[in-house]
């Protein structure tokens, strides 16, 4: 018999509120700014060589819009053969603070679905990216009071997971992670015996994409999780 729910987990960013849409706002004015500045390069080249760059300053800046503006100059210095002016490098830079200034905007249903949750179970944040901007998110957001633990982490992969269920005493059968990433939010605790609910969010980064060997709950709202955790929990 599978042991009764205990303890839900929340990603944030595209789960909790909304975040890629201004990742691909800023994405689409930032090529604009390069293409008036080399007429030989293409939107669409531009925003792939900003993506390419992007995944692989991972292992060096993390996740997270700071990580996002310095790959926005790197691509900029790749693609104009006279280096970067000053004047664009400040451009780029304000778009970063642009978007690390927008305001939280809870995605429908989720303050009234996680102070629900909060009554029935331990509730945790798991979420990755810019600790200073994370933690502003959180707070703005007006959930955190709801949170038993809060966890910004670098990396959402089976160690992290691991060592959070570890230090919280919770075990893997009595968890469910609820997030928009099959990658980071799913795989993971399904590798270490934990379960995860995966809520689609129109807009996903392409570094979040992956395609699981196994069947996946999928809800198409946060507004229906109550309900699923009332019959698998």
């Amino acid at each position: 018999m599978t042991p009764a729910v205990t303890t839900v987990a929340f990603d944030a960013d595209d789960t909790l509120w909304h975040s890629e849409d201004g990742f691909h706002e800023i994405t689409a004015r930032y090529a604009e700014l390069i293409v008036a500045r080399a007429p030989s390069a293409t939107l669409g080249g531009v925003i792939e060589l900003l993506d390419w760059t992007e995944r692989a300053n991972l292992a060096h800046f993390g996740y997270g819009v700071k990580s996002f503006t310095l790959s926005m100059i790197e691509t900029a210095a790749a693609i104009l053969p006279d280096g970067v002016p000053s004047s664009l490098v400040r451009d780029i830079v304000a778009l970063g603070k642009d978007l690390l200034s927008r305001p939280v905007d809870l995605i429908d249903g989720v303050a009234e679905v996680v102070a629900q949750l909060a009554n029935d179970f331990r509730l945790l944040l798991i979420t990755k990216g810019d600790l200073l901007h994370q933690e502003r998110k959180i707070h703005e957001s007006g959930l955190a009071p709801l949170f038993e633990e809060l966890e910004i982490v670098s990396e959402k992969d089976e160690a992290t997971y691991a060592r959070i269920l570890r230090e919280h005493r919770v075990s893997p059968e009595s968890f469910v992670m609820v997030g928009n990433s099959v990658k980071s939010d799913v795989l993971p605790v399904l590798a270490i015996g934990g379960r995860a609910v995966h809520i689609p969010y129109a807009l996903t980064w392409g570094h979040e994409h992956a395609v699981p060997d196994c069947e996946v709950p999928t809800l198409a709202s946060i507004r229906d999780l109550p309900a699923w955790l009332l019959r698998h929990g």
